[in-house]
This record gives C-alpha cells, structure tokens and sequence, in this order.
C-alpha cells in the first residue's frame, strides 16, 4: 500500500508546530508496518543549505493557479528511511517564516494543486493521499473536480486530517475564481457563511475525515469547539474518526537524552533527581522541598493561561515553583515576567522557545501543567509523562484521552473537568499532596513512565483506516 503524506510542514526540514512533528514521525511508523509512506511538503527558504544538499532535483512543471500558470520544481531526498518531495516556487516558499503573508491563499492553492500534478513526474502512485489541516484542504476538492477521472489517478483515496480546527483557510468569495479556478457550478463544495472555506470543501470531497484523538471527534461536533463547523460535521460523522497521535519514543527518551542531566528509566529512577536538582541550578530555582511545576507552551488564551494567572500566586504561596517557557500574546508574557520579577528563587520564565531547554524542564519537573481550554490532541502531556513527570491536565480532547486521574485506579497524572481556577488549584493542591507521600509519587511516577505513547498503536489504526477506504473501491 503506497501512501502520501501532504503537509505544509514536517520535521527535520520546516516546523512551527504540533504539526511537523506528527507529518515527521507518523509516516516512519507506517512505514515500519511494510507500507510505502511518503510526504511531500514546500520548500522553504527555512530549509538550510545542509538539508538542501542532500535533495536531487527531478524536474520542473507548470501549474495552473487559476489563469495563471506558475513555475514548480520538484525535488527529493531520503531522510530517516522517508522519501520526502519538495515543492519549489521562490516567489511563494522563498520568505523568512512559513506562514502569516497576505497571499498565504495563492500560495497553498499552488501547493495543493502542485502535489497532485507532480503525480506525473514521479515514480509513486499513492493509493492514500493523506491531506493535513487547511493548507492542504483543496487537494481533495481538486482531485474530485478535476482528476478523478484522468489516466493515472483513478482509484486513489483521500484522507483530512484536522489537527485544529480553528484555522479553516477562510477567505472572500473572490479567490474561488481569481486564485483557485475553481467553476462556479462547484462553490457549493466551499462556500459556508458568506466566505470560501477551505477546510469545509475537504470535509465535503475527502473520503474519510481523521482528527488527531478520538474525544476531538466527538468535541468537534459541538459549536463549543467547531468554530462554526459544526453544522456540516455532523452530517458527515458517517466518515469522522479520531485517531490519537503519538510521540517518537525514540526522540523523547529518558534513558538515552543527552540533553539532560542524568538518564534514567521507570526501574532506575536515581537520574531524576539529578535533573531536578540541575534545572533548578540553572534557571534560579530554590532547591527545597516544594514540587517544581513545568510549564512548555504558547502564551494563548486556548491554553489556559488566564487560569493560571487566576490563581498563580495562590499556588505560590503553596510552596510550589515554576520553571516557565514559552511566548505568544503580549499580556501573558508581561503576566509572567512580573511573576518572575515578584517571586525570584521560586519562578523561572523563559520567553521564547528553547528546544534543549524545554527538555531539562520535562526531566528535571515534578508536574506539568497544562489546563487547556481545547486541545486536539496535546503532545507535551505525553512528552512528560515519558519523562516521569506528573501531568496535570483538563479533561478536553487529547488529554481526556492520555492522562488518568490519580484518584482512582491506576492514574498517570491529575484531571480537572470544568473551564475553572479552582478546579485547577484543587488538582494542584492534590498533587502536591501525593507528591509528600514518596512513596505514593514513585508508585505515579513508574506508572507515567510506562504508558505506550509510541505511534506504533497509531499507525496500526491508520494502516486499518486506509485498508477499509480501498476495500471500498
């Protein structure tokens, strides 16, 4: 089974999220299940010249963007057993950033159509083409209005996967005809509320419809979480199915992270408190008794951060610290940087993002907070746990799915229902608890570290998804 991979972003090469690590690392475990995975991206100018000297160029087309029709070339490589295609065009990838321009929908119209014409000129037929979030929400519609029935691309299968529905390509009703060239008897398939959707014409021509954890699935249908997609995914539920992401154990792992202070395993647990004590050294922190809580996220309000600051210097004055890293929205760094300012020795901020850093906060924490008002799926919650550090989550999406209550059988980590301060402070408080019983904690921190994140499970389901789409054929 050929499957491939169309994202605007994957790890090593261009990553602004969540995203390029799931289009980096799922297609590898598809791939060790006997599967002939690919995953074709744009090549940006972020790529560095030792990445690009590893690509062969295959060939150069056109592609039609509308009236127009634009250069595309066409390269490859072959990175950690992945073959990988890039989509070239300097006048729409060749920017500082990989998104946030005025023309972000010429120039993802041009990729989608780009993915399926490069069909022709390569050595690989899919049987699944796998479409992720917007950017690559017209390869669906496109194969349906315009390649479904051409030499070549019969009997191909198209999957979306939504890692976050919030962005949705919305634009005028213009671009239907001035940039997609898409025929006025078809706008039916991307019109919603006055306004071209992209992401809505993939839930109307993709074949199945993914989203990255199964509580996401149901959420989605709710106008709470649907930003106004609702209505249309509830009648497609016959083909809306949640599938949690994993994490590349490989990657994140304790025992062989060089990135840490000490590596260590859910049997040999003594190199956590080294990393404890070294976080605590380099970032300022009081090295007593009190729980370190790690916090590794975007400074946005869908993350929770107007709940922690609620009730930050309530959990303070608990004798908990932080060790804080992220950026984002302005009234929540200077939030933080006032809290680090007020309670030196007890919180640490960092603005910005720090690869090595983020990874000395999952080993060397107690906790790891991260109380989100939605979350598709959440990868950090299973990074810390991998890491042996409690996660202290909201039960919404990915979360619900990953972390167990430690107030009943078997708890990984600590849960709050409500969108509400202090309900958080109550699992805080309840953690805190635990955590002075040594023993108790142990017990939660082996238990954390021996839940099977690894997206081996993940692929199985993937490969059994694809299977049922081409049986249908």
């Amino acid at each position: 089974m050929n499957i491939l991979f169309a994202a605007s972003e994957a790890v090593p090469y261009a990553a602004s999220g969540g995203l390029a690590d799931v289009v980096g690392s799922l297609p590898k475990a598809i791939k060790e299940k006997n599967c002939d995975c690919r995953i074709v991206i744009p090549l940006y100018k972020a790529i560095g010249p030792e990445l690009r000297a590893e690509m062969t160029f295959l060939t150069n087309i056109t592609v039609d963007v509308s009236w127009r029709k634009q250069y595309c070339g066409i390269f490859t490589a072959v990175k950690n057993g992945i073959t990988y295609y890039f989509i070239d065009n300097e006048y729409y990838f060749n920017r500082d950033g990989l998104y946030g321009f005025y023309d972000d929908c010429e120039r993802f119209v041009f990729f989608s159509r780009a993915v399926l014409e490069m069909l022709r000129y390569i050595d690989f037929k899919p049987d699944v083409i796998n479409a992720n979030d917007w950017q690559t929400a017209l390869i669906p519609v496109y194969y349906n209005v315009y390649y479904k029935y051409q030499q070549g691309y019969d009997q191909i299968k198209n999957v979306f996967t939504i890692h976050n529905i919030e962005y949705q390509g919305r634009y005028g009703k213009e671009v239907l005809n001035e940039l997609m060239g898409i025929p006025l008897y078809h706008s039916n398939l991307l019109e919603y509320d006055g306004y071209i959707n992209m992401m809505k014409g993939a839930l109307e021509t993709a074949d199945m419809i993914t989203t990255v954890s199964p509580s996401y699935a149901w959420e989605i249908l709710d106008p709470w979480y649907a930003h106004g997609l609702d209505r249309i995914l509830v009648t497609k539920q016959y083909k809306l199915k949640g599938i949690l992401n994993g994490i590349d154990t490989d990657v994140f792992n304790p025992e062989t992270d060089k990135s840490v202070a000490g590596n260590y395993s859910s049997k040999k647990l003594a190199g956590k408190e080294k990393c404890r004590k070294a976080l605590a050294q380099e970032l300022g922190l009081d090295d007593s008794e009190g729980p370190v809580i790690g916090i590794v996220t975007r400074f946005v309000g869908h993350k929770g951060i107007d709940l922690i600051r609620c009730v930050f210097e309530e959990m303070v004055a608990m004798g908990v610290k932080f060790a804080v890293l992220g950026s984002g929205e302005h009234i929540y760094e200077e939030f933080f940087r006032e809290m680090a300012s007020r309670y030196p020795g007890k919180v640490s901020v960092t603005l910005g993002f720090v690869p090595e850093l983020s990874r000395k906060i999952y080993a060397g924490a107690d906790m790891f907070l991260m109380p989100s008002q939605s979350e598709p799926c959440g990868l950090a919650q299973m990074i810390s746990m991998r890491y042996g550090t409690a996660p202290i989550v909201r039960e919404t999406g990915g979360l619900r799915d990953t972390v167990r209550d430690n107030g009943g059988e078997n708890g990984n980590g600590y849960t709050f229902k409500t969108y509400n301060a202090n309900d958080m402070l109550d699992a805080v408080k309840r953690a805190k608890r635990d955590f002075e019983d040594k023993t108790e904690w142990k017990a939660l921190v082996k238990r954390a570290m021996e839940c099977d994140y690894s997206w081996s499970a993940s692929a199985d389901i993937y490969i059994e998804t694809y299977k049922e789409l081409l049986l249908q054929s």
